[in-house]
């Protein structure tokens, strides 16, 4: 596979060009679309940055094996890179962004890092075992599962959403989280963690979204009660709602008009990169969030302040 984009360290150089405010908000990137789901990464002008060059990793995550579902891009992907840095061997399941993944366990390895692939579909409770016995087979174990993957589309009204699309919505969103948590379960000990991905879009709810949002305050509950179930084993359960990041999600599911304008009404009036996410997964991750189950963190430059 060659890959036709260039690394992260010229990522900076163009994203310093191109990040400009006007008199109503900032803009992070220009009008796009992609016809596709979850979308492309490597289609996107400009390509999200991942990699914080000054985050320096500490160890904080030494010999731990993630579980990372979308890892390939998005925020997934500046997980798995941040994971890297601190020691964990990561696993990325993914949908068939074949080239997206490619270049993330490329960007891994050069970073010494070591990355398992797995590509298939997680509406199929079947390729959650698979993801499982793989993972065992190859690292023996299992720390840490983020339930990153995800699809959205817009819709007018409730009455534009098809019950396929419903259904779709739910069963990668919400089914595909329920099917791999319960596969990984048996192998998680005390001290692991399980970090789901909400949205800012369940608290203050995205109109054009109902489906998705449904799907997001779905998770908040299932984090909720996972993580009073789980809490005497010592296993913590918590969520992070992200407001609007520049990831393949967006231009695959927006209207192109629309794309300039994401993350204006935050208070911080811009998207954000996917590496400013990245530090809120290593935290709970690891022992630093020792002490936290349950909660849900939202890193939204100030859109909703619950």
């Amino acid at each position: 596979m060659n890959y036709d984009y260039k690394f992260q360290d010229d990522y900076y150089n163009f994203y310093g060009n191109i990040g400009f405010k006007t008199t109503k908000y900032n803009i992070l990137a220009p009008e796009q679309s992609q016809d596709i789901q979850p979308g492309k990464e490597y289609l996107m002008t400009p390509r999200p940055i991942f990699d914080d060059p000054e985050y320096k990793g500490s160890g904080k995550l030494k010999d731990k094996v993630a579980i990372i579902t979308g890892g390939d891009s998005g925020l997934g992907r500046a997980c798995a890179i941040a994971f890297t840095k601190e020691g964990a061997k990561v696993v990325i399941p993914y949908l068939n962004e074949h080239k997206d993944a490619l270049y993330t366990k490329n960007y891994i390895e050069k970073l010494g890092g070591t990355c398992l692939l797995i590509s298939g579909d997680l509406k199929d409770p079947l390729f959650s075992k698979k993801i499982v016995n793989e993972t065992i087979a190859t690292f023996g174990k299992i720390d840490i599962l983020v339930n990153n993957a995800g699809v959205q589309y817009t819709q007018k009204s409730l009455e534009c959403i098809s019950n396929e699309q419903f259904d779709y919505t739910m069963k990668v969103n919400v089914y595909g989280m329920f099917y791999l948590t319960k596969a990984v379960l048996p192998y998680l000990k005390k001290n692991s963690s399980i970090i789901n991905l909400s949205s800012v879009t369940a608290f203050y709810g995205e109109p054009e979204l109902i489906d998705y949002v449904t799907t997001k305050g779905a998770i908040v509950g299932f984090t909720r009660s996972l993580a009073r179930n789980l809490a005497s084993k010592g296993i913590r359960v918590n969520a992070i709602a992200p407001g609007y990041f520049w990831t393949p999600l967006q231009p695959a599911c927006f209207e192109k008009e629309r794309i300039p304008t994401l993350g204006a009404d935050a208070a911080m009036r811009i998207m954000a990169m996917p590496y400013e996410l990245a530090p809120t997964f290593v935290y709970l991750a690891s022992d630093d969030g020792s002490y936290i189950t349950g909660q849900v963190i939202h890193v939204n430059g100030g859109q909703v302040m619950p």
